[in-house]
Formats: structure tokens, C-alpha cells, sequence
């Protein structure tokens, strides 16, 4: 049983989601892909991306007007990877990348991470098997999924290390510490692109499952529109609106059905 809090909490969502569902064309939709789109790899090159996912989103952000964007934590580059041919606009590495326009070119709007700092961390593979340190450019992640008894020790030798840089600090997720830049975020990246069109003059739904989806799905509910939970390591069922990756992908396939008879039957789209 959920406490009146809480139960306040979930109907609002609930009005949230009905409104979006009754005219989407208002809203603008970020989408985290790890664990949001698509399930939690235990290395992030063993993704796999469900068959159709890419035309799925392809189709959504034409009935949107292309006021959909993917908000992650990987390299824009690996992103597109997932959904070739497909390149949405995308903010990646917690807004350290940016691609305004479909198809558009990357912007970095961070340095990449200093070499010495680089060769700091790398040297934290070697207190277990299973450590992955990932390279992103303008960050790096630490991913000990696959030896998670090491995270205390983690937790202070990176501390330690990064102490060292004052424009860099360490944010944890799903089995990964993250070493970014300060001043960087989804949320960041969110309110940049609420600011351009075709964006602009909508309400933004931001949906994410992860520690580092927290700034986006606040940047998004103070814009007056909505975050919405993916239930996973991070946000438990009681305070989550879908159920799994697998549940949002459902949504989506609903929201295509929604958009699509919108504009059969002419209704007009706001910004296009």
C-alpha cells in the first residue's frame, strides 16, 4: 500500500501520461537509451538493440515534428552506432556532446579529459578482473558490473585521483562511476534544446532509469512538463512509471498509434 504521498505522486504521472497520449504534438520526448530504450548490457558494446526499435523511433520523431531527442551517457558516435542508419538529435555524455538537427553535425561543448587524468584512471583496471574503463572524450566511466565487489575501493581511489582536476567530478550509476566535467549534464543539455526549435513552445517528457537521468527528469518537471521512471537498479517500482525497457517500448509503439491518427485526420502540428 502506498502511502498518500506517494499515491499523489503516481496520479499525477498518471495525468501526466493521459495528457501527453491525448495531444502529444504539444510535447517534446527525451529518451535515455541504457536501461531506458533498451535493456542493460553487461558491457556497453554488448548492447543489443531490439529488431525495429530504430523505425519505431524513426516514426515517433516524425509525428513529432523531430521534437524527440536521446539523452545518454554514451558518445554520440555509439549511439548512432545502435540505431544506424538512424541519427536523431542527441545530447551525449551527459551533455558534453550535442547534435542539434537530425543528421546534423556533433558539437563537443567540453574539452576531452586531460591525458594525465586518462592515464590515472586507466590504471584502476588493474585491482580486479572485470574492471572496464570506457573512454568518452569528454569523460570516462568506470564500469564494474562484472566485479562489483570492488565498488568501495573504487569509490576512494577514484575520489582520490579526480580530487586532483577541480573541473572534474565523479557521479555514480547503474555498476559504473562516471569521471565528468562540471557544469555538464542531461538536464543541461534538456534545457539547450527546449530553447531551439522545433522544441521551443512545447512541454518536455523526459523518461530515464538512471542516477545520471535525475537533472533531466528535474530540468524537464520544472519546464512544466514531466519526468517519467523506468523501475531497474535505480528507481524502484514504487516510485516508477514503467516497468522495464520493455514497457516504454510498449508506450511508444501506443504513441506512434496516437500520432498517426492525429495526422490522419489532419489535425496541424505545432513548430513544423
Amino acid at each position: 500500500m502506498l502511502d498518500t504521498g506517494m499515491q499523489d505522486i503516481v496520479s499525477t504521472t498518471r495525468a501526466h501520461v493521459s495528457a501527453v497520449m491525448a495531444d502529444p504534438a504539444r510535447w517534446a520526448l527525451f529518451l535515455d537509451i541504457d536501461g531506458t530504450l533498451i535493456d542493460v548490457a553487461p558491457t556497453p558494446d554488448a548492447a543489443i538493440v531490439p529488431r525495429g526499435l530504430a523505425q519505431m523511433l524513426g516514426r515517433v520523431a516524425r509525428g513529432l515534428g523531430d521534437a524527440l531527442a536521446l539523452s545518454t551517457g554514451r558518445r554520440i558516435a555509439a549511439a548512432d552506432r545502435l540505431f544506424a542508419p538512424l541519427k536523431l538529435v542527441t545530447s551525449g555524455v551527459h551533455g558534453t556532446e550535442l547534435r542539434m538537427a537530425p543528421r546534423g553535425e556533433v558539437t563537443m561543448l567540453a574539452p576531452p579529459v586531460p591525458s594525465e587524468l586518462v592515464q590515472a584512471v586507466n590504471k584502476l583496471t588493474q585491482m580486479a578482473g572485470g574492471i572496464l574503463v570506457e573512454q568518452k572524450g569528454a569523460g570516462m566511466a568506470v564500469h564494474y558490473r562484472n566485479a562489483p565487489e570492488t565498488r568501495p575501493a573504487l569509490d576512494a581511489e577514484l575520489a582520490c585521483i579526480v580530487r586532483r582536476w577541480d573541473a572534474f567530478e565523479v557521479r555514480p550509476g547503474r555498476k559504473v562511476l562516471e569521471v565528468l566535467p562540471r557544469g555538464y549534464s542531461k538536464g543541461t543539455a534538456l534545457a539547450r534544446l527546449m530553447r531551439q526549435p522545433p522544441f521551443r513552445g512545447r512541454l518536455p517528457v523526459m523518461i530515464g532509469d538512471d542516477h545520471g537521468d535525475e537533472s533531466a527528469l528535474a530540468e524537464a518537471q520544472r519546464l512544466g512538463g514531466v519526468g517519467l521512471r523506468v523501475a531497474g537498479e535505480h528507481f524502484g517500482p514504487a516510485v516508477a512509471d514503467f516497468d522495464s525497457a520493455a514497457g516504454v517500448r510498449a508506450w511508444l509503439s501506443v504513441l506512434i498509434g496516437r500520432l498517426e491518427q492525429q495526422r490522419a485526420i489532419g489535425q496541424a502540428w505545432p513548430n513544423a
